[in-house]
């Protein structure tokens, strides 16, 4: 039992020794690159396309020193005009200057705080890139050194033989072989079109994934970047750009998002939305996920008739578009909607008012305006949307359910509930669990359900919430887009979305660590 706990402890000592084994060998190796490398191989330090020249790779030496030139001549005029102020994120502020030879007012040369941050950043970014890909470069010619001089003595040794066999009249057979064996053992220097070749064969890899990463490091990895960086930064209302200036502020607003005091409410917020986002997170996650199960084995059911028309039914929810079926029932259940005007009639608005579920000032049921009815009904419209999706999954589980395990377990004695507590739920446990992780994950960061049920609907009543814009029925997400989109509070909504990253990563990791551990595969195999 010892050795099995401390095992993910050694695991994550072992990672990070290995993590910094590999960057001590990659740096030691470009060391001894430059050590052992010839006059060529040091001056391509200098000029990248040196050591291809020596070699006759003279196209990817051209390609190689071209970029290099490319960099040199666009980051000083493009790039480093922002990357100098990103110390700042700059010190001119926006004004209008009169020019008394045309007199009129003209804009300065201003700085813009967000292009030099962005910019900025893209910046570092490239500088890392061609640091990384200049010490890779002095490697690869380091190579091409390398199998010059082994091709070299090669050669000489077959003069060698030659000679020999020429004085000493040796067997020409065996003369024969030996050459063969030398021959086998040099190795050609490619050519740029053996390159090319490669890249649409043994490297095809590398040619298929080149766009899509470079397309998740400028559309994904960039803006992450620049919220992270914008989360150090006084980015809000008061220091909007281009008219005014933002600039480092360090850990003061994750200072601020755990203060509590009488002007800045950002700690009772934070708690009231964190504690409120995992609970709607559990109750999304699981009662989508039991019902689920529950609708499918009973739609899969022997006694069950009509079984294409029941999953037709639950289906159609499905069909149709979250944002269209959501505004519906928001309508419905609206203070003068439908769903209000029906108890009214019929007099279940009274009968909660005599049992004191409903106060007796409300002439309707507060579904989405009151913060308890509001988080019930948003708990139990989410199942309305998400059952049907847990339905399907889970019928699919159990048609693959093999029928001889439950055939013997009828056999042994077992009744229904027997059978599907020992085995039908840990086998839809075990198939389903990556997908409850995820789920829970997504059910943190669902912004539709919240926001398209509660926007324009909803007014807080606790003014530290208001002080900070947060409501009762916000989850960490849409309090971070109001804080974006209706108050421009970016330093702050930047905070939280951090905060949300580290939720979401620390538990989807903990969820599989757990998950994976044990005997749970060779259980079901």
């Amino acid at each position: 039992m010892q050795s099995q706990q401390t095992t993910p402890n050694h695991g994550k000592k072992h990672a990070i020794v290995r993590v910094g084994q590999a960057l001590i060998s990659f740096f030691a190796q470009f060391f001894r690159d430059l050590r052992d490398g010839d006059l060529w191989v040091r001056l391509s330090l200098v000029v990248f396309g040196a050591g291809y020249f020596r070699r006759g790779q003279i196209v990817k030496g051209i390609l190689v020193t071209a970029l290099q030139a490319f960099v040199f001549i666009f980051y000083p005029i493009a790039l480093w005009p922002y990357v100098s102020k990103f110390g700042t994120l700059g010190t001119v502020k926006r004004a209008a200057v009169f020019n008394p030879v045309t007199l009129k007012n003209e804009v300065n040369d201003f700085d813009h705080s967000f292009m030099i941050l962005l910019f900025g950043l893209v910046g570092i970014l490239v500088i890392a890139a061609v640091v990384l890909f200049w010490i890779k470069n002095i490697h690869a010619v380091r190579g091409l050194q390398i199998t010059d001089e082994n091709n070299r003595k090669i050669l000489q040794e077959m003069e060698k033989l030659e000679q020999l066999a020429r004085q000493n009249g040796a067997d020409a057979q065996e003369l024969h072989r030996k050459m063969q064996v030398l021959k086998a053992n040099t190795k050609r220097i490619n050519r740029f079109s053996d390159d090319i070749c490669n890249l649409f064969n043994r490297k095809f890899h590398i040619t298929l994934l080149t766009l899509p990463s470079l397309g998740v490091m400028l559309f994904t990895i960039l803006p992450l970047l620049v919220m992270i960086c914008v989360a150090f930064t006084n980015y809000d209302q008061t220091h909007m750009v281009p008219t005014n200036l933002f600039t480092w502020v360090g850990l003061n607003n994750f200072k601020t998002l755990f203060t509590q005091s009488q002007t800045i409410t950002f700690g009772y917020s934070f708690g009231r939305v964190l504690s409120w986002t995992l609970i709607w997170a559990f109750f999304a996650t699981f009662t989508n996920f039991i019902f689920g199960i529950l609708l499918a084995m009973f739609i899969n059911n022997r006694k069950t008739h009509w079984k294409r028309m029941w999953r037709t039914l639950f289906i159609i929810t499905i069909a149709v578009p979250q944002f269209v079926s959501l505004l519906l029932v928001r309508n419905f259940f609206a203070n003068t909607g439908i769903v209000n005007t029906i108890f009214a009639s019929v007099g279940i608005t009274d009968f909660l008012k005599q049992i004191g579920l409903l106060s007796q000032s409300y002439a309707y049921i507060p579904f989405l305006t009151d913060p308890v009815w509001a988080k019930v009904m948003i708990i139990l419209i989410n199942m309305w949307i998400g059952i049907p999706y847990m339905m399907l999954i889970a019928t699919g589980i159990l048609m693959n359910i093999p029928s001889d395990i439950l055939e013997s377990a009828r056999i042994d004695g077992a009744n229904a509930f027997q059978s599907f507590r020992k085995i039908t739920m840990p086998y839809i446990l075990f198939v389903t669990a990556p997908y409850l992780v995820t789920s829970i994950t997504a059910n943190i960061n669902n912004f539709n359900v919240i926001y398209l049920l509660t926007n324009d609907v909803f007014v807080t009543k606790d003014q530290l919430l208001a002080n900070s814009n947060a409501q009762e029925v916000d989850l960490l997400v849409t309090w971070l887009y109001r804080l974006t989109q209706n108050y421009y509070n970016y330093k702050m909504a930047s905070v939280i979305g951090i905060v949300i990253f580290i939720i979401s990563a620390v538990f989807t990791v903990l969820a599989f660590r757990i998950l994976i551990r044990g005997d749970r595969e060779e259980r079901f195999q």
